[in-house]
């Protein structure tokens, strides 16, 4: 008879003991804990470039921006994630007294992979969109100039899509714009990959919560 080994499963609690003890980061879905990944040079190029354009705008202004390492909790499922870029406008508030998970995201940025891509447009975008304060959601891709951005509408959210170095990306929330050539500063591209889409729009309010999952 063989056997099949079974998933431990963990209260979100027993979560963050491992996880402020071990020497690398995990994710918590759904009871399980999912160790991370390095980060390729092009990603860490990419998130290099963001928050060094997002760090002049925010200067002086009721906001503060994490990179890597700010864990997001999201209240409404039990998920503990951590985005690429995470940015706050308000006072910042964070699960406990260790300050290293934070509640109340107003801009979640991701930087797409081919190993991660999936999970960031799916459950992970279906964790982020159920905390009430989060208001943009980004996703960039590391392998061409694509830039998606989720933003919250009432009770859908409105897609605009950025394809061409020219274009900037503009984040309302937070009063900040970023252009895609800074955004991609550095980070080696083919040469098809500069040249795109003029932006596009999609509205999304007919899409539901439950019809992304």
């Amino acid at each position: 008879m063989s056997s099949v080994a079974v998933e431990p499963r963990y209260t979100p609690e027993q979560y963050l003991k491992l996880e402020r003890a071990a020497p690398y980061k995990s994710e918590f879905i759904d009871g399980r804990m999912y160790a991370l990944a390095g980060a390729s040079r092009e990603h860490s190029l990419i998130v290099f470039n963001l928050a060094g354009e997002l760090h002049p705008q925010l200067h002086g202004r009721p906001c503060e921006a994490y990179a890597t390492d700010m864990r997001v909790k999201c209240q409404m499922t039990t998920g503990y994630l951590y985005p690429d870029l995470v940015v706050v406008c308000g006072e910042p508030q964070f699960e406990d007294q260790e300050l290293d998970t934070l509640l109340n995201p107003t801009v979640i940025i991701e930087v797409l992979s081919p190993s991660t891509e999936a999970g960031d447009r799916g459950y992970k975008f279906a964790h982020y969109r159920r905390i009430p304060s989060l208001q943009e959601y980004v996703m960039i891709a590391q392998d061409r100039v694509h830039v998606e951005r989720a933003e919250r509408r009432g009770d859908g959210w409105f897609l605009t899509e950025l394809e061409h170095l020219e274009d900037v990306l503009t984040l309302s929330s937070i009063g900040c714009a970023i252009p895609l050539r800074a955004i991609y500063e550095k980070v080696p591209l083919s040469d098809e990959s500069a040249y795109g889409l003029r932006p596009r729009t999609v509205d999304d309010r007919s899409r539901r919560e439950g019809e992304h999952e």
